[in-house]
């Protein structure tokens, strides 16, 4: 599993022109999933997010959490993540897992993340137009393998 966490004043994300889930300061997530994950993985790495230390304490310092700040996250699924260009120019996505599979561990994803803060999602497979105001800018890249 891998999840791109990017720091956000603010999210959105609209599907045919409608915004269908968005953010406020928090975590704007890039979420992708490859074989062998599953539930060890998601609660590792909703352990993760959740108790990451990168939002500004009283000092300016990346010392406190989401929780501690009492944000919210914009989730977006993105099976690009396992694009794999190291051969040639156009990306391998055969390390994504399937989008029935996947589709499955997002939505468990997404609903053991809310129980700890509130989370808007995008639609699965859907194209979708991302927008974000970046605070810092801080992004941390995730990883997870069974």
């Amino acid at each position: 599993m891998r999840v791109v966490v990017q720091r956000v004043k603010e999210s959105s994300v609209k599907v045919d022109k409608k915004i269908v889930g968005k953010s406020g300061y928090g975590y704007m997530l890039l979420v992708s999933f490859t074989k062998g994950d599953d539930i060890k993985v998601i609660d590792y790495m909703v352990n993760k997010i959740v108790n990451l230390r990168v939002m500004d304490d009283d000092n300016h310092i990346m010392n406190k959490s989401i929780l501690d700040i009492k944000g919210s996250i914009l989730s977006i699924s993105q099976f690009t993540l396992y694009g794999d260009a190291k051969k040639g120019n156009r990306p391998s996505y055969i390390k994504a897992l399937n989008g029935n599979e996947a589709s499955k561990l997002y939505d468990l994803f997404n609903e053991k993340l809310s129980k700890f803060v509130p989370v808007q999602t995008g639609i699965f497979g859907a194209d979708m137009e991302v927008s974000l105001i970046n605070d810092g800018p801080i992004t941390i890249l995730l990883e997870k393998e069974n």
